[in-house]
């Protein structure tokens, strides 16, 4: 959707270059520019979807780290050397005061026990001592780190999905669809009604940014079938 708003903003920016009531075309391009307010509606929504998108990646990585954390502790214990056994069951009394379930919480719910078991941490000098000896003292740097980094995106899309007009984004394009169609009817139209006038020049230059999106989409589609993950590729531009 985003990138259906961008070309439609390119499309306009060529149209606009020429003279429309000269050509006849003011007409039917207002029908294409009636739409643009609800087209940057779309474009909204979609950088609310975008934040939601990085909030499951954030959250993804402080699962891991959750996780990493109890799991590297547990593998300390298996092995033969003594000097690690006291770190071991320091932070092992440590993760069950605050539950190893953190990572199964909601998103608001994960984020207070992170921060409960962070404060904890940095008042136990001793669980301190015991991660550095166990060389987990930057995963817990890192489980910060990202926390404080949700919270914050978190705290972002709550105020601006609050502010974003929920709008049908494929209601929106049919109809826009439907202006830009007109419009290249009525570029036909006229470059046959008005031998005299230059629709040339316009219709390449609009021409040149169809092919140019078709065939980005198309060569997206191609390594989609190849098996490639294209959601993390760059919108066309």
């Amino acid at each position: 959707n985003s990138e259906y708003t961008m070309f439609v903003t390119q499309l306009t920016a060529i149209i606009l270059k020429y003279k429309l009531y000269a050509l006849h075309l003011a007409k039917a391009y207002g029908k294409v520019q009636e739409l643009l307010p609800t087209l940057a509606k779309i474009k909204a929504q979609e950088l609310s979807n975008a934040i939601s998108n990085q909030l499951q990646e954030l959250d993804a990585e402080r699962d891991t780290l959750i996780m990493a954390l109890a799991a590297q502790v547990k593998t300390m214990g298996r092995l033969s050397m003594p000097s690690l056994a006291p770190h071991v069951v320091v932070l092992n009394h440590f993760f069950d005061t605050h539950g190893r379930d953190i990572a199964t919480a909601n998103y608001n719910a994960e984020t207070k026990r992170i921060n409960d078991l962070l404060a904890d941490y940095d008042n136990k000098p001793d669980v301190q001592a015991a991660a550095t000896a166990l060389n987990l003292s930057f995963l817990f740097d890192q489980l910060r780190t990202v926390n404080t980094q949700f919270d914050g995106l978190f705290m972002q899309r709550t105020g601006e999905y609050a502010a974003v007009e929920k709008v049908d984004s494929n209601t929106i394009r049919t109809e826009a669809d439907k202006a830009i169609t007109s419009f290249f009817d009525a570029i036909e139209f006229c470059s046959s009604e008005y031998e005299e006038l230059d629709y040339v020049t316009p219709a390449n230059e609009i021409n040149d940014l169809v092919t140019y999106y078709k065939t980005q989409l198309k060569a997206r589609a191609t390594r989609r079938n190849a098996g490639k993950d294209v959601s993390v590729e760059k919108a066309i531009a």
